[in-house]
Order: C-alpha cells, then structure tokens, then sequence
C-alpha cells in the first residue's frame, strides 16, 4: 500500500544531517527500497550539492529523486528558516509510474503546439491521466508557458510546485533529479497510475468594497472599472475603509480576478491574487497579469490574520471535498513572505495543517514563487501556500 514518511535535520554537519533523515525514514518505511524521495536543502550546503543525490538514492534505495535548494526547509512538522537545514520525503507507491523529466527555456513546445505534442514531450501516453511536481530555477526558466501547455494537454491533471530559492545570482540554486544537478532550467516529475494529488491554494487575502467589471484595459493595464477611472473607484474605496485597513492597503493591496465567469455567489478563494501598481503619470493600475474586458475583479488586502484564516478556511473546504484519512503524504510549496516574517514565530502553516488534517507526513520549501491551481487552471503565485496531497485512487493492498 501508499506509504509516506518525512524527516527534517538542522545545523547539522551533511552527512549527520543525512544519516539522521534517512535513519527516520527508515524508521517509518522499513529498509525496502522506495520508490520516491523529495530532497530540500539550504544553501548552508552547497558545497556537498553535488554529492548529496547519489548519497540519497543509495541510502534509501529510491528509484526516483527530485528536489532543489531552498531558503527555508519544511519537514517532520517542521519549517526551518534561513538556517542549516535539509528535508526528505519518502513514498512507498505501488502501481504508480514515476518519469522524471528536465528542460531548459528554449527546450519546451511551442504555446500553439498540439495536446499530443505535449503529451509526447512529457512521455504520457493518451488515455493516461499524470500529476505533475514542477521545481524550477527563478533566474532561467518562467514556468508560466509550461503551465499553460500543461493545462492545455492535461486539464484533469493535478500540477503543483515552486521555484528554488536561496540564491542571490544566476547559477547559485540547485535542482536535484536523481543523481544528477542541474543550475538552471526546471526539473519535473509525473505521476501515473493508483495516485491522486489534492491542491490547495491558500492566497492569503479576504476581499474589500465589491465585485466589478473591468471596461477598458490594454493588456496588463486596468483602465476602466464599471467605465470610471480605476484611481477613482480606488480612492473611493481607500475612504470607505477604517484606520487600519486603510493603512494595511498602502503596501499590501492587491486585485482579484474571479477565475468562474459564471459564478454569481463570489467568495473568498474565488479570486486569482495578483499585485497592482500605480501608475501615476497616466491615473491607471498596472496589473500582474494579462486583463480582458468584461472580467470581474475586486480589490483584496493580505495581512497575517487574513492569511491564517484563509488557510483555515481553505483546508476546511479541503475537508469537507476529501477523506482525510486516505491521505497518505503531503508537499507545502510557501512564500518566502509567509513564515516567520509574516507571523512572527515559526511553523504556522505546518501546524495548522496538522490540526485540520491530522498527522499526514509534510515536506516542501520556502519558494520565491508557488504554482497550485485556482479554478480550471494552474497559476505562478506569490505570497502564497500551495499544497499537493497524494492520496491512492483505489486502497490496493
């Protein structure tokens, strides 16, 4: 049967680190070979990166690696900040086929290629439904393009994931794929068989004022907002609001872009998180992301409050959707924003996850980006906790 196992070592030299999370793993899995390892480790170790893989691989077994360096390290209930640290997550996956894959920017389909050229790309035979784990290096690869081809080629598919971080120049991450390291590009993994990921993607933001169109843009720049100046509408908002909401919106104010055209009943999730900018030679918002008119958007704001509640309330919805306790292991890719620099003390999101859905094995890292889903399609995030819950289709024992 499915079974998962996380261990997390800190400040430790890196092969007590290593002897320290295998011997865990060990512990929960037996001495069998695994099928699967997650490996996470800060930049405290770079100087062993290369031998770190091979050193896995051979103490586990494991017939697949994939993993990345990273600023904070998320195991064993655990998230370690900008401290020595390293993770592994192991899984035991009967009748599951791992393909591990790799590429460079120039290396993917081209956005108007067809579902099968994708298909081909990533080795998916047709009629074969893969979950995807993407890890990518910030400095080279965009992962944007390869999630839409993605989406494009598989929409049943789950996709989830994070870019590397830790490094302040191109060439310093790492991104780990079975035995071998590359510094740029992205690796990826697809998962075949008795397997379903679970996503949930908590954005951290509750919406303010209310829904509205957008009447003009010009790609990423709102130009119109229910046909009034969107400045207008924004300091109509900003004055509607209390002290302090109004001086949490002088940096922490975003757009909310509903994701379900049809949806009538908007709620807190509905909405794909974007940030805004101020234009102020020309009275327009600058957006991240792509606009069209006649989409609904409105204004959030994110504070650490807002940010609890709305993991809360995402692992809730997560709950009343799924069987917690067919659950058997579980990846957080978490904003470097989130955190200690958010809450102010270490491991909030790693214990709220627990509280909800119990003691389901957690691995992951602090990304400088998330990729999760919201509505049909998977997104690059900031700011945000993307979760990936694997749970087998069918209890085969």
């Amino acid at each position: 049967m499915m079974k998962w196992a996380t261990s997390i070592a800190e400040g430790l030299s890196p092969d007590l680190a290593l002897k320290h999370c295998i011997s865990e793993i060990q512990e929960v899995l037996g001495p069998d070979p695994v099928d699967l390892v997650f490996v996470f480790l800060s930049p405290h170790y770079q100087k062993t990166y290369e031998e770190i893989p091979a050193q896995v691989m051979k103490g586990l077994q494991c017939g697949t690696l994939i993993g990345c360096s990273a600023a904070g390290i998320i195991g064993g209930g655990r998230e370690i900040e900008q401290k020595a640290a390293l993770s592994l997550t192991a899984a035991r996956l009967p009748n599951v086929s791992l393909k591990p894959f790799y590429a460079g920017m120039g290396q993917l389909p081209t956005l108007d290629a067809s579902p099968q050229t994708w298909r081909d790309w990533v080795g998916i035979p047709s009629g074969q439904i893969p979950h995807f784990v993407i890890l990518a290096d910030p400095f080279s690869f965009n992962p944007e393009g390869l999630l839409l081809g993605l989406d494009f080629a598989f929409p049943q598919s789950s996709k989830v994931g994070g870019l590397a971080s830790g490094a302040v120049r191109p060439g310093v991450n790492a991104l780990f794929l079975n035995e071998a390291i590359y510094r740029n590009g992205l690796v990826g993994l697809s998962l075949v068989g008795n397997i379903m990921v679970d996503t949930v993607v908590a954005q951290g933001c509750r919406p303010i004022g209310y829904p509205m169109h957008i009447t003009q843009c010009d790609q990423n720049l709102l130009l119109g907002l229910d046909r009034e100046k969107p400045i207008n509408i924004l300091k109509e908002l900003l004055d509607s609001l209390d002290d302090q909401d109004r001086e949490l919106a002088q940096h922490s104010l975003f757009l909310g872009i509903v994701m379900d055209p049809l949806k009538e009943d908007l709620k807190q999730g509905d909405f794909l998180i974007r940030n805004i900018r101020f234009e102020p030679l020309n009275g327009v918002l600058a957006v991240g992301a792509d606009l069209h008119e006649g989409q609904t958007v409105q204004f959030h704001l994110r504070d650490s409050k807002t940010s609890s509640e709305d993991l809360d309330l995402m692992l809730t919805r997560h709950l009343m959707e799924h069987n917690p306790r067919v659950s058997q292991g579980a990846l957080l890719f978490s904003c470097l924003g989130r955190g200690q620099h958010l809450y102010g003390y270490p491991n909030h999101d790693s214990d709220l996850f627990r509280q909800k859905m119990g003691s389901i094995p957690l691995g992951g890292f602090f990304c400088n980006g998330e990729i999760g889903a919201v509505g049909p399609s998977t997104y690059l995030h900031g700011y945000t906790s993307c979760f990936g819950i694997f749970r087998p289709i069918q209890d085969i024992h």
